[in-house]
């Protein structure tokens, strides 16, 4: 493979494979720590003030994260009205995936996640596109209408680089060592050895463990 790197691109396909290896039933069974999700020993902050916090920390160079978002985006449009869900995009004390990361922030700082971020998988993982090479980046982004001045400015802002140190404080913070990662309310990461259906329904579990303990109600309407 060419694209961000052969070396990164195993590494996130290990943990992958990692998270993906057969379990046990999950419907209606109690989680268990350790099997099922994994304690974070200093909460790590939300931002879903009185909500409770589903966080995806994510690699657009990672094969696992481009084949759980398929999965993953119909389940985000059901989640009740008290549930926030936000994506962090991964960055490893190498640094190697800051440029994802800087992708990422630009496409929300424009409100353009909804348009191009599953696109932004595609380009990497089907079209063996270099995002992570600037000159290759704009050109796309260009293909796709978007204004290539106005996104280069974006890209390089002090906002941007901001929002990329706090991702880089956060992977840190989570202890993860992989990626897909789906944490709950910033103190349980969800765990499956099974599929991604699987991992969803430990992340539906922990949510119900989050909102019985904050007290919440659990009769919030969908979105």
């Amino acid at each position: 493979m060419k694209h961000w790197g052969n070396q990164l691109r195993q590494i996130a396909g290990v943990f992958g494979l990692l998270l993906l290896a057969a379990t046990p039933q999950l419907a209606g069974a109690q989680l268990v720590q350790d099997r099922d999700f994994r304690i974070i020993n200093t909460p790590l902050a939300v931002e879903g003030k009185g909500k409770i916090e589903v966080t995806e920390f994510f690699w657009y160079g990672c094969s696992h994260c481009f084949d759980f978002e398929p999965v993953l985006g119909p389940w985000v449009k059901k989640l009740p009205a008290d549930v926030v869900f936000r994506r962090v995009p991964t960055i490893f004390p190498n640094n190697k995936w800051a440029p994802g990361a800087k992708l990422y922030y630009t496409l929300e700082a424009m409100g353009l996640t909804e348009q191009l971020h599953a696109k932004a998988f595609s380009a990497i993982h089907q079209e063996r596109l270099r995002l992570d090479d600037d000159f290759v980046l704009l050109d796309w982004v260009a293909k796709q209408g978007v204004d290539k001045a106005k996104f280069k400015e974006v890209y390089l802002s002090f906002a941007v680089n901001a929002r990329v140190q706090q991702a880089r404080e956060l992977t840190a913070s989570s202890g993860i060592n992989g990626v897909p990662a789906v944490i709950v309310q910033g103190r349980y990461q969800a765990l499956s050895r099974g599929n991604y259906e699987d991992l969803l329904k430990v992340i539906d579990q922990l949510i119900s463990r989050a909102r019985s303990e904050s007290g919440a109600s659990s009769t919030a309407g969908k979105k």
